[in-house]
């Protein structure tokens, strides 16, 4: 009978730094010639508050992430269907959703996931209903979510809410995210302060610990 080999057991961090939707349809640049599906129309001042305010604040989070050891983590909003009948009822209804593989269903190119970052496509506001993300953190050990990116009263929201009912601590970078207006960011935020600690990245970065770390 031949026993079976002890396996090194390793360290596995217990956050992950959570991006959602920061990808070419919401917030990039104009999609090149042949873009198959149009992005949802930006309100005035929307382009504008992300390239300059939230976009920077994004890049520093995920900066401190990789530099810390924590798993990162991209969502984008993509069909698994050619015709986007695998969509929620949502986005259908909102007309909503990206084609597999398209140029509006890529991460931002200054925001590129690392080649060892997960990246889950969904087609749902929350990644816990649309793709294997409640899988794959318990595998990877992960106990706390930090999250940012878009919009914060839809997929934020849903998924600051989902991941705090399934038992993660959650932190939201609160300037690292943004809304369709001032307002309703600010009104989102209110929502689901008791779903989460609620986190400048100014404060993540500089060393603010995470309540389990």
């Amino acid at each position: 009978m031949v026993e079976a080999t002890a396996t090194p057991s390793l360290p596995l961090a217990a956050a992950a730094l959570l991006l959602v939707d920061v990808q070419n349809g919401p917030c990039g640049p104009a999609g090149p010639a042949g873009s198959n599906a149009s992005p949802p129309p930006r309100p005035p001042g929307f382009e504008a508050h992300f390239q300059e305010a939230v976009l920077p604040r994004l890049q520093q989070a995920l900066a401190h992430a990789r530099q810390g050891g924590l798993e990162v983590i991209h969502t984008v909003i993509a069909n698994l269907t050619a015709d986007g009948r695998d969509r929620s009822l949502d986005y259908k209804r909102s007309g909503l959703g990206f084609a597999p593989g398209s140029w509006e269903s890529r991460v931002i190119e200054p925001l590129t996931p690392g080649p060892d970052e997960l990246v889950l496509p969904k087609s749902s506001s929350s990644p816990f209903n649309s793709t294997s993300l409640d899988y794959l953190l318990r595998n990877m050990g992960i106990t706390e979510l930090v999250v940012a990116g878009l919009l914060t009263d839809q997929c934020i929201d849903h998924t600051v809410k989902d991941a705090a009912d399934r038992g993660y601590t959650v932190t939201c970078l609160i300037d690292a995210c943004m809304a369709e207006s001032a307002e309703r960011h600010r009104a989102a935020l209110r929502c689901f302060s008791g779903y989460c600690r609620q986190l400048t990245v100014a404060a993540f970065s500089g060393g603010a610990s995470l309540p389990h770390s």
